[in-house]
């Protein structure tokens, strides 16, 4: 009974809503304007969190910079050019998602090259060996099969 009742639990906190760190004095009195903020802040990384958004984060750099894209989108600049603000501001780093640029390329191109090299070194591993006759087992010689007999014949007397 304890096990169902911790399972139901566990769903449960599951299924809760993410939480987000934005307090009420700094929710935009325009739902529209709240919405560009709230999508923006959710592509920024919080600069001492690292691996959290700015809209999840509580920390106070978190919050400035909720209220920096708030003062941006209020002055009436496109999501564009608000990150590009925060990016020539705080780097690249602060895009959670980096842009696939020049700079960017490796980070971007890394996992798949891994990828496509470890498939080929596998693909090139396996042609060797078939190749080779590895996977054949090499005969038995005259002594091995005298023995194996016998060890047969012992069992099949018994």
């Amino acid at each position: 009974m304890r096990q169902i009742v911790f399972a139901f639990l566990a769903l449960f906190l599951l299924a809760l809503p993410t939480a987000h760190a934005v307090q009420p004095d700094e929710i935009m009195s325009d739902p529209a304007k709240e919405a560009r903020a709230r999508e923006l802040s959710r592509e920024l990384r919080c600069m001492v969190c690292q691996n959290q958004s700015i809209d999840d984060s509580d920390a106070p750099l978190a919050r400035d910079l909720r209220l920096l894209v708030r003062e941006r989108v209020a002055a009436g600049d496109s999501n564009s050019q608000v990150l590009d603000f925060l990016v020539a501001r705080y780097g690249e780093f602060v895009l959670l998602k980096p842009r696939f640029e020049r700079q960017t390329m490796l980070l971007w191109l890394l996992a798949p090259l891994l990828l496509i090299g470890g498939g080929l070194v596998l693909w090139l591993q396996i042609r060797r060996r078939a190749r080779s006759g590895a996977d054949v087992p090499a005969p038995l010689t005259p002594e091995e099969e005298a023995r194996l007999a016998a060890l047969i014949s012992d069992e099949a007397k018994s």
